[in-house]
């Protein structure tokens, strides 16, 4: 199967160097910061955010803006990472840093690449935690501390 080109938040000097380097988008996701780093010439935390947004969109039903909140606003750059996380606290740390309630569907995701972290193989989307979302919710409810704004107002 084809992989899928990552959509990426490269400034026109990354590109070109992207390009006189040779590396392909999909090829980005297996480097290691201070490779990409040296490679394209940006600090090493810029090179983990492009590794980040890489790695989690290469997971099904996860696109840029999923991986941008994984990859820049939780500072996540490999599955290992979110490994041992749940689902439920990421969506939360998110909230806490917005301001704001997520839509529901969000936490969907994080359960998926939780999921996928755990089982590499999968196939399972997004869409399929949301039973599992709803179940847990149902009996925990959400934190005190979840603000009160929604993510559209």
């Amino acid at each position: 199967m084809k992989q899928k080109s990552p959509k990426l938040p490269l400034t026109n000097k990354e590109r070109e160097q992207l390009r006189k380097n040779k590396i392909k988008r999909t090829e980005i996701k297996e480097m290691k910061p201070a490779e990409l780093a040296a490679l394209i010439d940006v600090p090493n935390e810029r090179a983990r955010e492009l590794i980040g947004h890489a790695v989690f969109q290469s997971i099904p039903s996860v696109g840029p803006k999923l991986a941008h909140n994984l990859a820049v606003d939780l500072c996540f750059s490999s599955l290992d990472e979110v490994k041992n996380r749940r689902g439920e606290e990421l969506v939360h740390e998110l909230e806490k840093k917005y301001g704001v309630w997520m839509d529901p569907c969000v936490e969907d995701v994080m359960r998926c690449v939780v999921h996928h972290a755990n089982h590499p193989d999968s196939d399972k989307n997004w869409w399929d935690f949301t039973a599992e979302r709803k179940k847990y919710r149902e009996r925990f409810g959400y934190p005190d501390d979840r603000p009160v704004k929604a993510w559209h107002e």
